[in-house]
């Protein structure tokens, strides 16, 4: 093992070390932390506030100036203590985890499973989606991550920790599309976030997302037509402070049944109605709609 190796190893276990010390305070501690962060982040320092604030004014153009302001501000409220939850969640028991988050319609995975079918589960960043690292445990089949590595080597390694902690299993995107269309790979579950601005923007793939003109990753579409998947969208809400349901939601049983783009717009519309009934709940801070 050579040095710099040596001083990222030192690195990870330093910040896991003290990320674990820090989880085994009480939630209530946790989230006094994340309101002190979020004064901070909302009041002091404005953290991507323009940005916020844009997305959310051209997403809902019906909405009164006081009614933008109300939800920027709860989003910052509700993402500060997203980080309270994954941090508490680096050491807290499964059958607390399993008491915050309510599965319904698992059995819908089952169902296209038992048919011989691989299942690409695709959502958006809506509420704190990394509560979805317990999955595995609910679940008898394989389920892989679709993750794309953070450019810290130390905290990707802490991330990659904390959403395997359970059984899930993490693949870039080049190694799932290896995998799924591998003849040995028995059926599985495949997680994919979608929501996000592609590199490359094709304009089959362009789509209207909360009323703007939205280039959407055509990879989750391809890869189920050419996997021949059943592919179910994961809705998920906030019932109440660091409590969530997550429903499934059929989108298709065969992809290579739809025809082009057809899967990619049933996953927008089932995202859109997702952000509309929780407009908090999104991840407002990324710059989806680059200008």
């Amino acid at each position: 093992m050579n040095l710099k190796q040596t001083l990222r190893n030192v690195a990870y276990w330093g910040v896991y070390g003290i990320t674990y010390v820090v989880s085994l305070l009480p939630i209530a501690w946790l989230y006094a932390m994340a309101s002190f962060t979020f004064f901070f982040a909302y009041y002091l320092i404005g953290y991507r506030k323009t940005t916020v604030i844009q997305n959310v004014a051209r997403s809902f153009p019906d909405k009164r100036y006081g009614e933008i302001h109300a939800i920027v501000k709860k989003f910052y409220a509700c993402f500060c203590a997203y980080f309270a939850e994954i941090i508490k969640g680096v050491s807290a028991p499964i059958d607390l985890l399993e008491r915050k988050i309510i599965f319904e319609n698992l059995d819908l995975i089952d169902r296209y499973i038992n048919c011989g079918r691989n299942v690409i589960a695709c959502l958006g960043h809506c509420g704190n989606w990394e509560m979805l690292n317990v999955m595995p445990h609910k679940m008898r089949h394989e389920i892989y991550a679709v993750y794309k590595p953070l450019r810290s080597a130390t905290i990707n390694r802490l991330m990659v920790k904390l959403r395997s902690r359970f059984g899930m299993k993490l693949m870039s995107g080049t190694a799932v599309i290896r995998h799924m269309l591998s003849k040995d790979a028995g059926p599985a579950v495949y997680l994919f976030l979608a929501d996000q601005c592609p590199h490359i923007r094709e304009e089959n793939y362009r789509f209207t997302l909360l009323n703007q003109e939205t280039y959407v990753f055509s990879g989750m579409e391809k890869l189920a037509r050419a996997g021949r998947t059943a592919v179910i969208y994961l809705h998920i809400t906030q019932l109440s402070k660091g409590n969530y349901k997550i429903v499934c939601v059929p989108l298709c049983a065969k992809a290579e049944a739809m025809g082009d783009g057809e899967i990619t717009q049933k996953y927008i519309d089932l995202l859109t109605e997702n952000i509309r009934e929780e407009p908090y709940g999104w991840l407002w801070t990324h710059k989806r709609w680059k200008r």
